[in-house]
């Protein structure tokens, strides 16, 4: 692990790693609250809570990124276990009480939650082959989120349409604005979360049209260069299971990187090591993110990434400090809300031996030094 005194060089590589300058926040059209956007400036992901309450994050971890200085909780609720297709009554009902709960908990921490409908294994199977079928089940599971978040405050609890759409952007164009509008009936004053389809990527952000409704904040996804963010893949079969080591930046002159892609060609890892090599020189963040940041200047709607991160078990710990202080500083540098992904597992903020926040993370995510 990094020393902490280690730590203010990451914050200034990070600063050198963005090559546009600061400049004051976008203009928006009036939609979304001032005191919203503010309350989803600064996240993390409570994965794996719905899905097994056992799994949920201990409240003296939760209080510590409350202290800290996190305002945002987004709450994944999977789609396959609350739509009838696919779940009994009796499995739904248990789910949504674990929602409740948690909403519940959060909320007296003093927590903004984003509600994070997580499409799954059979749901996008679904989803891909029989569209109508997909739009009864995603209005049937909103039907029942929708009876829990309207018992709390509507500026506390936010919705997310779906998390990364597995269809084409013309379908999800038009679903994501029939689901908008039903989600509204019931909502009417809910900030709604949606974005676009390909992993939301953000050069996937301009072939998305803004939806009418105002009160919207568009979401993307940010895993850039996946060799780096991934390497050290849980699955075997995946070519970035292979990488381990590769630092952020890469460089072709790295001792590092010359040591890997030595490694890769001994074991016969040709895809791994086409890869790597993709990723030299690194693009930067900010050319990564250049899209997105353009459709906000079109569109005048505001954007949070709500999933980053990098996986624990391959990364360089200076390289992956390195990295997530680069996208939360464009993230503030743009005016943009942050959601790390997640809070205990593979890419977590806290402490595996301790179960405390890794402060090393923090200070990164942060901004502070």
């Amino acid at each position: 692990m990094a020393r902490l005194s280690s730590i203010p060089v990451v914050f200034a590589a990070a600063s050198i790693l963005l090559s546009v300058a600061a400049r004051a926040c976008p203009a928006l059209i009036d939609g979304v609250a001032a005191d919203r956007l503010e309350a989803l400036s600064r996240g993390v992901n409570a994965d794996g809570w719905i899905a097994d309450p056992r799994s949920a994050p201990p409240r003296r971890l939760l209080l510590e990124l409350r202290k800290a200085g996190l305002t945002h909780i987004r709450l994944p609720v999977p789609a396959d276990f609350i739509m009838p297709r696919f779940a009994t009554q009796a499995d739904i009902d248990a789910r949504l009480k674990t929602v409740d709960s948690a909403l519940k908990t959060l909320l007296g921490l003093g927590y903004v939650v984003s509600i994070d409908l997580h499409s799954g294994r059979y749901f996008n199977a679904l989803h891909k082959d029989d569209p109508q079928g997909a739009m009864t089940e995603m209005k049937s599971a909103w039907r029942e989120l929708a009876r829990i978040i309207q018992r709390y405050p509507s500026d506390r609890v936010f919705a997310e349409l779906l998390n990364e759409p597995e269809v084409d952007a013309a379908q999800w164009q038009g679903e994501a604005r029939e689901l908008a509008g039903f989600i509204r009936q019931m909502l009417p004053q809910t900030t709604l979360i949606t974005g676009p389809v390909n992993w939301q990527r953000a050069d996937s952000l301009p072939g998305f049209t803004p939806l009418d409704d105002p009160n919207v904040v568009y979401a993307i996804h940010f895993y850039d260069p996946m060799v780096f963010t991934h390497q050290a893949h849980w699955d075997p079969n995946e070519p970035l299971h292979d990488v381990i080591g590769l630092p952020y930046p890469a460089r072709a002159d790295d001792p590092r990187v010359q040591q890997l892609r030595e490694q890769l060609t001994a074991l016969n890892r040709p895809k791994a090591l086409a890869m790597v090599d993709r990723a030299i020189p690194d693009r930067g963040i900010d050319k990564w993110l250049e899209p997105a940041a353009a459709w906000q200047r079109q569109y005048s709607r505001p954007i949070i990434i709500n999933e980053f991160g990098v996986l624990k078990a391959g990364a360089p710990r200076d390289s992956r400090l390195r990295w997530l202080a680069g996208v939360t500083a464009y993230a503030r540098q743009q005016c943009w809300g942050w959601t790390h992904w997640e809070m205990s597992q593979g890419f977590g903020l806290a402490d595996a031996v301790t179960g405390k926040a890794d402060q090393g993370v923090l200070r990164a995510l942060l901004g502070t030094r």
